[in-house]
């Protein structure tokens, strides 16, 4: 596999917070992707022609924002995400020989995978998201063809919206549609969760990918991580969603996920000496958790209440919303950010205050961290009426506490995966 840089000037298309040292990707108007999404599709399949020649199909998996249900799907309990309308998009068209050559136009790279040097190897960079497709792909027997791929990402990196899972789905629904293959949302998902377990190294959950692949304009997504049924809740039209993204990421975020998840593991492992069978902390129970913590290190034991807690909140915050009852939903949030950050350890100054600020804010029903943490955004259930106020107030109180800029976004759910061109 080879790496070949391009002949562009990326500076152009992305900024840096030079407090961070994050790459960052402007957002677009969400009202102009809306409105311009054909228009898009069309200039990436242009781009696409100049570069590789041909005609090419477009396709596109948006990234998404969890309203509730942090670090839950990984221990088969229940998250609530909506797809948000920033997407990945990938143009693919076949090629005479067996390469599959991607260039990204984020990274101004292009990657060269040939089948003939072997299995293609992680490079610890952007790379390995759709690489790490296509070998899921190979490994499940699907007989990949030569192909070009164009890919473009709206979704902010680091900013906990799942650019990741964007990438993925968008590249795998683009290799197996041309294929020719129909295949279900929830099995789309899968492999592109594979992907990133197995070839990136990331043990995420299943939801990210799930949420890319299923999601609906106006509606949340209640999944049940374990069985994959789900259900499409309407979030009010008196409400917005808004995402506050702290552009900080920091560095020690790098291996806290799988640690996280290990320290889970470790808590089923000594409380399944008590309930035999259990599987996960979906089977077991605050007051179990409670009544045990004598039994479990400190730690694993604060993990394993916030998982437990969380699921509960989860299952809370569906009634709120299916009733209307915003204020409910509002304080479910606020219990989870508390949580996130006492007991799962996952937050940050910069997540802590962004929350701070939101809370009192007029029309403000709930706000918390979003995604996994150390940084990157929170998501605020905010009232349409006072969204935009609200978005200008937050903005310049951020940036007067830490001399950053924050991008904040106001947004509506939106479509799931889909060929567009």
């Amino acid at each position: 596999m080879r790496h070949v840089p391009a002949n562009r000037t990326p500076e152009k298309n992305r900024t840096a917070n030079e407090a961070s040292g994050v790459i960052w990707f402007p957002w677009p108007d969400q009202a102009g992707v809306a409105g311009g999404r054909m228009a898009g599709a069309r200039e990436l399949r242009d781009r696409f022609r100049k570069k590789f020649g041909g005609d090419a199909r477009v396709y596109r998996a948006p990234g998404r924002v969890n309203l509730i249900g942090e670090f839950t799907d990984f221990n088969d309990g229940f998250v609530m995400p909506a797809t948000i309308g920033f997407y990945c998009w990938v143009a693919i068209g076949p090629r005479p020989d067996n390469k599959i050559v991607i260039d990204s136009e984020n990274f101004s790279e292009t990657v060269v995978y040939d089948p003939a040097e072997g299995a293609p190897r992680p490079a610890r960079k952007w790379s390995d998201y759709p690489i790490g497709v296509v070998s899921v792909l190979q490994q499940a027997g699907f007989p990949l063809r030569g192909a070009n791929l164009l890919i473009h990402g709206e979704v902010p990196m680091g900013a906990g919206l799942s650019s990741s899972a964007a990438i993925e789905v968008a590249t795998a629904y683009a290799l197996l549609d041309t294929l020719g293959v129909q295949i279900q949302p929830a099995r789309l998902a899968g492999l592109a969760q594979r992907a990133e377990n197995e070839f990136v190294g990331a043990r995420c959950g299943i939801m990210d990918q799930f949420a890319s692949a299923h999601g609906r304009a106006g509606k949340a997504i209640m999944l049940d991580c374990r069985s994959l049924e789900y259900e499409l809740v309407p979030i009010p039209e008196s409400a917005r969603l808004v995402i506050c993204n702290t552009m900080v990421k920091h560095e020690h975020s790098s291996g806290a996920y799988n640690e996280r998840r290990a320290e889970c593991e470790a808590a089923v492992r000594r409380l399944a000496e008590f309930y035999p069978g259990i599987r996960a902390l979906r089977d077991v129970t605050v007051e179990q958790v409670e009544q045990h913590r004598a039994d479990l290190p400190d730690v694993v034991y604060r993990r394993a209440l916030h998982v437990v807690a969380e699921d509960e909140r989860v299952l809370d915050a569906v009634k709120a919303l299916r009733s209307g009852d915003l204020a409910s939903f509002g304080r479910r949030m606020a219990e989870s950010h508390a949580s996130l950050r006492d007991l799962f350890e996952v937050s940050s100054p910069e997540l802590d205050r962004m929350v701070e600020l939101a809370e009192g804010e007029p029309g403000v029903y709930g706000a918390r961290m979003t995604g996994g943490g150390f940084g990157g955004s929170t998501i605020n259930l905010v009232g349409a009426a006072e969204a935009e106020a609200f978005r200008t107030r937050i903005a310049a109180r951020y940036e007067e506490a830490f001399k950053i800029r924050p991008d904040i976004r106001i947004c509506e759910p939106a479509e799931g995966a889909a060929r567009v061109a």
